[in-house]
């Protein structure tokens, strides 16, 4: 139960983990500095002490059995429709929301976790909590600035290359708005408007900025091993 303010009505954590992964084999159960990467995710859950469940959703026995050990649960699994490559993860989460409501469990707040955010952390998962209770938003998630200004941003055709924004050309860098992207790792929302509006982002969402230290998308071998060297950056500043 939630520890932070008793009288909340109950919040889920739905971590999306399917079996398949192209790009790198196994990759949500992949071995991250000695632990499985997905454990990252269930203990940063835990340890933030905001939910009354946290649970993996998965089609795999494996990353399910995985994923009970490092203290989630798996009270169904996935269906394989929503198990495949162009599942998307509103899909999934409507997908669960629904499972708990055959069984009779309902929710009023949710967070989606990505299993493969080890950089994640329960501070953060805390801050976007109080941000979308103070605030009134439909949904909160954490984003970061771009390293260079995108206002700047160059297009290439055959080698040639022009200026998407030409007026910006001679703009100083302070002069253009500051812009920020997706951390891909949490999405914190209210169940019943993102149930009714099938997505997560609405015109009534809020972002946690974080310093890019603490994000990393990982698609690659590269980007894995940078994701470890900002984990230990993290650990040991």
């Amino acid at each position: 139960m939630n520890k932070l303010n008793p009288s909340i009505v109950a919040n889920v954590c739905i971590i999306p983990a399917r079996g398949g992964s192209k790009r790198i084999p196994r990759k949500n159960i992949k071995d991250f500095l000695g632990k499985p990467i997905i454990a990252y995710s269930i203990q940063a859950a835990v340890e933030s002490e905001l939910f009354d469940e946290v649970m993996v959703s998965t089609e795999d026995e494996e990353i399910a059995s995985i994923a009970i050990k490092y203290g989630a649960s798996i009270p169904f699994l996935r269906s394989r429709e929503n198990a495949d490559d162009y599942a998307t993860t509103v899909e999934v989460l409507i997908e669960v929301l629904n499972s708990y409501k055959n069984l009779g469990k309902e929710f009023s707040l949710a967070c989606c976790i990505y299993p493969t955010a080890p950089l994640t952390r329960a501070s953060r998962i805390k801050q976007g909590w109080e941000e979308l209770s103070i605030g009134q938003y439909d949904t909160v998630f954490p984003v970061t600035r771009f390293s260079y200004p995108i206002w700047r941003a160059l297009q290439m055709t055959d080698k040639k290359v022009k200026m998407i924004w030409p007026d910006n050309l001679t703009k100083r860098s302070q002069d253009l708005p500051t812009a920020f992207h997706d951390a891909g790792q949490w999405y914190w929302f209210k169940v019943e408007q993102m149930i009714n509006s099938n997505q997560l982002w609405t015109t009534n969402t809020a972002g946690v900025e974080i310093d890019e230290l603490e994000v990393q998308d990982i698609d690659n071998e590269t980007d894995w091993k940078l994701a470890e060297l900002k984990y230990e950056l993290l650990q040991n500043p």
